[in-house]
């Protein structure tokens, strides 16, 4: 008879997309509890809890607010997983995303269930994302200590740790080493049965009546929302240069106006906004072409005729977008920070190029530009590399699945 595992993520099934199925396949009983937007699974239930507390939000100390809202998705999963239980509910494991708060009542709740944690970063005081960009860093006491109240909720989740698992290397180096032996590296997994080269591939865009075929001088770049967390700003400021020494070269630029991690900029208004008026007629918009955020499918058509994918990032958590490109068998030009050098090694599968210099990002794309064959062997290593380490079928969901059966048993 399978197991019983209940999964607990504020978006269901977010990085369990693939996990959940595999487990409800073999025969466990799967249930998961996701927030009001989340949007699951076919044939796994999902008990929904409202973080918002009926008489509204208490006021708070601002530092504090991060803390608070943790607290309160909290206490509404605590009171979704006690009427689980009343209702018979026993799971022999709980798999969820640390970094929500909604794992902080779970012991609690169900004391003597193992808990399996997603654990994706956790914020450093030093070294890590919130000083990286000296453009936007803030250094002073005050900021530093709503630093320390943001950590509180990761460092109090690790006390209550019986095992993490967390994609990357890098990644798992910002846990506290007292923790670390508690600590599986395990990707959620790529689909490189799907994601993949195709030689015939083409785009058109439409708005601007154009077409392209894999050998066009295009240049990709893809983020969830763009900001400078992701690089945008870096990626806008180097443009200009490009477009002096390609004259033929187009941008493609997928990404929403919104903010995922960083702040909108100061004044208000989007990053895309700014950064264009800060460049001004210095851009040739006619070879820039935003598209917002696309299907998944459009996104690994574009990248498959990408002649060089541009990844910029803080040391930060580190995109999906990047390995899919290295799948379809891209020639990823990236930022040399910590999370990027876990999976890019210069001048062997990819390039790699220092965050705060545009001209060399320039001058690094113009000559794969100038010569897309030198690239081939860079974007075979790139492609053997995510499947040799991050294969969903044959390499990630076995090794998550071991996992599972291990805490479980």
């Amino acid at each position: 008879m399978g197991r019983t595992i209940l999964f607990i993520h504020q978006n269901f099934p977010a990085q369990y997309l693939h996990l959940a199925p595999a487990l409800q396949r073999r025969g466990d009983r799967v249930e998961a509890i996701g927030g009001p937007t989340a949007r699951g699974l076919p044939d796994i239930p999902l008990h929904r809890y409202d973080p918002m507390p009926a008489a509204g939000i208490p006021a708070c100390h601002e530092w504090a607010t991060d803390l608070q809202t943790k607290a309160l998705r909290a206490q509404a999963v605590g009171a979704v997983l006690e009427r689980l239980r009343a209702d018979g509910l026993r799971p022999d494991l709980v798999i969820g995303h640390s970094g929500w708060g909604e794992l902080l009542a779970v012991k609690d709740v169900l004391p003597g269930i193992p808990v399996l944690h997603q654990v994706e970063y956790i914020y450093k005081m030093q070294g890590g994302d919130t000083d990286f960009d000296p453009e936007f860093r803030r250094d002073d006491w005050q900021q530093r200590c709503r630093l320390r109240l943001r950590r509180a909720s990761q460092l109090l989740a690790l006390q209550d740790l019986d095992w993490g698992v967390t994609p990357t290397p890098w990644q798992a180096s910002t846990v506290p080493e007292e923790y670390r032996s508690r600590l599986s590296v395990i990707h959620e997994g790529i689909d490189t049965d799907a994601i993949r080269p195709d030689g015939a591939a083409g785009l058109h865009l439409q708005r601007a009546n154009l077409s392209f075929a894999p050998g066009a001088e295009l240049i990709t770049y893809v983020a969830r929302n763009l900001e400078p967390y992701r690089g945008f700003h870096a990626l806008m400021r180097m443009l200009p240069r490009l477009q002096q020494l390609r004259p033929d070269a187009h941008a493609l630029i997928v990404g929403g106006e919104g903010v995922s991690y960083g702040a909108p900029p100061p004044g208000g208004g989007s990053w895309k906004q700014r950064l264009l008026q800060e460049l001004g007629d210095r851009l040739d918009l006619r070879r820039v072409h935003f598209v917002g955020q696309v299907p998944h499918a459009v996104l690994h058509g574009l990248l498959r005729v990408s002649a060089a994918h541009v990844y910029l990032t803080y040391p930060f958590v580190l995109s999906w977008s990047l390995l899919e490109a290295m799948s379809c068998g891209a020639l990823v030009v990236g930022s040399s920070t910590g999370p990027v050098r876990d999976v890019i090694r210069h001048g062997e599968n990819g390039l790699l190029v220092d965050f705060f210099d545009p001209q060399g990002l320039a001058e690094t794309l113009a000559a794969v530009l100038a010569d897309p064959q030198a690239g081939a062997p860079l974007r075979q290593a790139a492609r053997e590399e995510v499947v040799r380490r991050f294969d969903l079928r044959r390499v990630c969901l076995p090794q998550l699945l071991e996992l599972v059966d291990r805490l479980a048993g």
